[in-house]
C-alpha cells in the first residue's frame, strides 16, 4: 500500500522540529521515516516528479545522518567503550556517572479529569471501561470470572481527536499516576540507553499503587522492523524487542495494576509484533467528534466567552461535521480574537458575533482529510 503524503508530512515535520531542540537521535528516526515514505511516494509516479521526489528522499537521508553524526558527538566517550555505546552509565555534564530514572525526564501527574470531562466518544469509554477500568477498580470480581486487568490498549486515529484526554482520563478515573513520555524522550537522553530507559520507565511505574504508562506517537517508538533495519537503525532492533518484552510483562493479578495506552495516528506503521493479542489487547479507535461531541466541545470553547444573541450553537455545530477536536477548538478561539482585538485597537468592546464565525469558517478547512479516514477504515478491517 502506497502511503500518503499526510504520513510524509507527519514525520518530516517531528523530524525537522525534533532537530531544531537537538533531540537528534528523535530527528535521525523520524527523517529517516520521512525519507521512506517519500521514496514509496516517488514509485507511484513517473518522469520528472518521480526524480524531484527521489531527490528528496536523499536530502532527508543525509539530515538523517547529519543528526546521526551531531548525536555521536554528543555521547561522552566513556559510554562508547569497545565501540558498543551504553556500556556503562550516562554520564552528566560534571563527568559523573550518572544513574538517571523516569523521574528526571517523564511527566509525571496525578490527573483530575474523568470521562465525564470527555466530550463524546461514548463507544470508545465502553471499550476502555470494559478493559481497564472495571477489572482494576473491581479485582475480586475480576478474579471470580478470570478477566484479566491491565494490559495494553492502543488508541488510533485522526489528530486532535482527544486520544491524549483519553489516556489522562483512564488515569483520573482509577487515581492512578499518570506516566506521560514520547519517543524522542526515550531515544535520545542518552545515545544507547534507548531500551534502559523502557525498562526503567517500567519498573518505576510498577512501584506505584496503581499507574498508567502513556506513550503518544509510538510508531516512531516500534516501526515495521524490517524498514527500521533498511534505515540501519541499531537502536530500534534493541528498543522494538524490549518494549515487547515489557508489555508481555503488563497486566495480570498483580497487586499494582499497570496500564500501558499508547496513541497513534499512524497505526499501518507500527510493527505488527506490537500489534498482536498479549500486548495491544485491544484497538480503540477514536474517531472525529459526533454532533453530540461537538455541540459538547462548543460549550466548553465558546458558550464561557461573550456571544451575540445570534450565534446559535446548534448551527455551528452542524457546520462543524468533519472537523477535529483540535479544529473546533481552533475555530472558537479565533473567532474571539476578532472583537478581542478590536477593543485592543481603541474600538468599543462587543461580543462574538455571527459574523466573526462566519469569518474563521470562510478560511478554515478540516485538517482530516477523507483519504486519512479511509485509511484507519483499512487498518480497522485488517488489523494492522
Amino acid at each position: 500500500m502506497t502511503v500518503s503524503f499526510d504520513t510524509f508530512e507527519h514525520f518530516k515535520e517531528r523530524g525537522l522540529a525534533s532537530r531544531r531542540r537537538g533531540d537528534y537521535r528523535a530527528a535521525r528516526v523520524y527523517l529517516l521515516q520521512a525519507a521512506k515514505a517519500m521514496t514509496e511516494l516517488a514509485e507511484s509516479v513517473a518522469g520528472e516528479l518521480r526524480a524531484e521526489r527521489r531527490r528528496t528522499a536523499a536530502r532527508l537521508l543525509e539530515l538523517a545522518r547529519d543528526c546521526e553524526r551531531m548525536g555521536e558527538r554528543d555521547v561522552p566517550a566513556a559510554g562508547r567503550r569497545g565501540g558498543q555505546a551504553g556500556s556503562r552509565a550516562p554520564v552528566d555534564a560534571r563527568g559523573e556517572d550518572s544513574e538517571a530514572t523516569p523521574e528526571d525526564w517523564v511527566l509525571r501527574e496525578r490527573p483530575t479529569v474523568s470521562f465525564d470531562d470527555v466530550a463524546g466518544l461514548d463507544e470508545a469509554k465502553a471499550e476502555i471501561r470494559m478493559k481497564m477500568i472495571y477489572p482494576v477498580a473491581q479485582p475480586a470480581l475480576a478474579e471470580r470470572f478470570g478477566v484479566r486487568a491491565g494490559g495494553g490498549l492502543l488508541l488510533y486515529g485522526p489528530p486532535g481527536c482527544g486520544k491524549t484526554m483519553i489516556a489522562r482520563a483512564v488515569a483520573g478515573e482509577l487515581e492512578a499516576t499518570f506516566f506521560a513520555v514520547s519517543p524522542a524522550q526515550i531515544l535520545s537522553k542518552w545515545v544507547g540507553q534507548a531500551e534502559q530507559n523502557v525498562q526503567r520507565l517500567f519498573a518505576v511505574a510498577r512501584a506505584e499503587p496503581a499507574a498508567v504508562i502513556f506513550i503518544d506517537e509510538i510508531e516512531a517508538l516500534v516501526p515495521r522492523r524490517a524498514e527500521s533495519a533498511a534505515g540501519g537503525s541499531a537502536v530500534m532492533s534493541r528498543v522494538v524487542p524490549q518494549i515487547l518484552t515489557e508489555m508481555e510483562g503488563v497486566g495480570g493479578r498483580s497487586p499494582n495494576p499497570l496500564l500501558f495506552l499508547a496513541a497513534t495516528n499512524e497505526p499501518a506503521a507500527m510493527d505488527p509484533a506490537v500489534l498482536r493479542p498479549g500486548r495491544f489487547d485491544e484497538k480503540v479507535y477514536i474517531p472525529l467528534p459526533d454532533a453530540p461531541a461537538r455541540y459538547r466541545m462548543l460549550e466548553l470553547f465558546l458558550a464561557p466567552r461573550p456571544l451575540a444573541d445570534d450565534v446559535d450553537l446548534g448551527a455551528l455545530c452542524d457546520r462543524l461535521e468533519g472537523f477535529s477536536g483540535a479544529d473546533i477548538r481552533r475555530v472558537c478561539e479565533r473567532a474571539a480574537t476578532i472583537p478581542f482585538l478590536e477593543a485592543v485597537n481603541g474600538q468599543a468592546e462587543r461580543t462574538i458575533a455571527w459574523a466573526d464565525i462566519e469569518q474563521v469558517l470562510s478560511a478554515s478547512r478540516p485538517s482530516v482529510t477523507p483519504a486519512m479516514l479511509a485509511r484507519y477504515d483499512r487498518f480497522a478491517a485488517r488489523g494492522e
